[in-house]
């Protein structure tokens, strides 16, 4: 639905954007997450036809934004992070002016309308004025104008910035309500909004694309998939001398009292390896009570700062470490 291939944009010396490459599938909802400056709006604008590109080619829904902008816009809804509205019209009056900007045939405007009101849960303002509403509402209504001609791709910047909480979560569930019907772009930099709306991140830093996949994946290439956290009823040195000796073992650390008599233990297992029934048998075996046994991940906060914040010594992208952090105690 989205192809974008070494996407590059300049400001004199200034690279904004630096070879930019990733794609999103149809019914996707991707997170387009970065820090503030990271090229995340402006990449959104050249997707949007909004601003031209210095290098690198897009397409959306199988149209060159750069040869086909007329055909790309009637296929995108666009949600800047402060959406243009006009204060003194009421929700429905915008809503029927934006609809014959669009082109929607007089015979559909009203139905569609209502289909937008509806979705967006704008019923109860419908006839109020957009200046008198709360920036909630009014982030309701940008989406509402978005959605009206059905587009198969919404994209949207930052929609919940400076909304309360109570706002957030009510426009992340409108958000996921809508992925499946419409490919959507998240452009953000709120980690939680990510989280909970969206099934593939790509993460941009200084211009270019320093990851790309899934929550869970990420988590996995970055923490490494055999660390695991296990907790039992004992004494911390017998169950720390007990699981050092389980075979594929090579990395552990005590985490501390766990209450009621719990401690709590940071494995490292060999890559490739799943060392959870070999560690529930050695502690089960030894007489011990096995309170908890979980695979080990990453947030996506703990993600997101680890690649942000590192550097290459030649500026390039950081690259995700094959193995987990080194344990402060090597099991023999």
């Amino acid at each position: 639905m989205i192809e974008v291939v070494n996407l590059t944009k300049r400001y004199g010396r200034h690279t904004a954007v630096d070879g930019v490459s990733f794609s999103v599938q149809k019914g996707e909802i991707l997170g387009f997450l970065g820090p503030n400056g990271a090229g995340k709006t402006t990449t959104m604008r050249i997707l949007t036809c909004y601003l031209p590109a210095t290098e690198g080619t897009a397409r959306v829904a199988g149209f060159d934004v750069f040869e086909q902008p007329l055909e790309v816009k009637r296929r995108i809804g666009y949600i800047p992070e402060t959406p243009p509205l006009y204060p003194d019209m009421e929700v429905a009056d915008f809503l029927s002016f934006c609809s014959k900007i669009k082109g929607i045939p007089g015979k559909d405007r009203r139905r569609k309308i209502d289909e937008a009101i509806e979705k967006t849960r704008l019923v109860d303002v419908r006839n109020k004025h957009i200046g008198k509403l709360s920036k909630g509402y009014r982030q309701r209504v940008g989406l509402a104008q978005a959605i009206l001609a059905n587009p198969d791709v919404l994209i949207l910047d930052e929609p919940t910035a400076g909304l309360d909480p109570k706002q957030i979560l009510e426009t992340r569930e409108l958000i996921k309500s809508l992925g499946g019907e419409h490919t959507i772009i998240l452009s953000t930099h709120i980690l939680p909004e990510v989280e909970v709306t969206c099934g593939r991140v790509v993460i941009i830093n200084k211009g270019k694309v320093v990851a790309e996949d899934t929550p869970e994946n990420l988590t996995q290439r970055l923490r490494g998939s055999g660390a695991l956290r296990v907790e039992a009823r004992g004494e911390t040195g017998p169950l720390f001398d007990l699981l050092r000796t389980v075979p594929g073992v090579i990395g552990l650390r005590p985490k501390g009292d766990a209450g009621d008599g719990v401690v709590a233990f940071e494995v490292d297992a060999e890559a490739g390896r799943d060392l959870r029934p070999e560690l529930a048998r050695a502690v089960v075996g030894a007489g011990h009570d096995l309170v908890g046994l979980s695979r080990l991940g990453m947030s996506l906060e703990e993600i997101f700062l680890q690649i942000t914040t590192t550097d290459s010594a030649d500026g390039a992208a950081p690259e995700a470490p094959a193995t987990a952090e080194a344990p402060a105690t090597e099991a023999s």
